[in-house]
């Protein structure tokens, strides 16, 4: 029995799991969006954001124990230099799971893992959503009724300079 058990184990050994999550938090680091299924996105998130919250304070340790989960040079300089400037002001919440779907091959859900910071569309709707208003009032119509606007007469191309002859 699992009581009290919070690890997916994902049907693999500890060193086997352990390298596969390494191997995608490299992967998510270095091209910012990865897709996988939904059991091993909710894994690596709790894998991956840790090590990015660790990565917001460069230095040498940090570096070290960042390395010692990722075992890739580029990945720590990448981590360190560009997402950790992105998520700088960011309390936590790096990472985001968006459901694609079914695969046909053996019908497990599908899942896109991204950086949060580096999805300009999504950064976009965000200001769009903020500003609408879920409120209805009948009232508010009414007295906001939109005032009409005298039509502007249309200047005559009288006024071009007359062609020499």
């Amino acid at each position: 029995m699992r009581h009290g058990c919070k690890v997916n184990h994902l049907s693999r050994t500890h060193a086997h799991r352990v390298a596969m999550l390494s191997n995608m938090a490299t992967s998510l680091i270095m091209h910012k969006r990865i897709e996988t299924t939904v059991a091993k996105a909710k894994a690596l998130r709790v894998y991956v954001e840790p090590i990015i919250n660790r990565s917001k304070e460069d230095s040498t340790h940090n570096r070290r124990i960042v390395f010692s989960y990722l075992h890739s040079k580029e990945a720590v300089n990448e981590l360190f230099r560009e997402v950790a400037q992105k998520v700088a002001n960011r309390p936590g919440g790096y990472t985001r799971i968006l459901k694609t779907g079914i695969r046909h091959g053996d019908n497990s859900e599908m899942a896109i893992i991204e950086l949060v910071d580096y999805n300009e569309n999504m950064l976009k709707d965000t200001t769009k959503k903020a500003a609408k208003s879920t409120r209805r009032s009948r009232a508010k119509k009414a007295e906001a009724a939109p005032v009409a606007e005298a039509p502007v007469a249309e200047t005559p191309a009288a006024e071009e300079a007359p062609k020499a002859e």
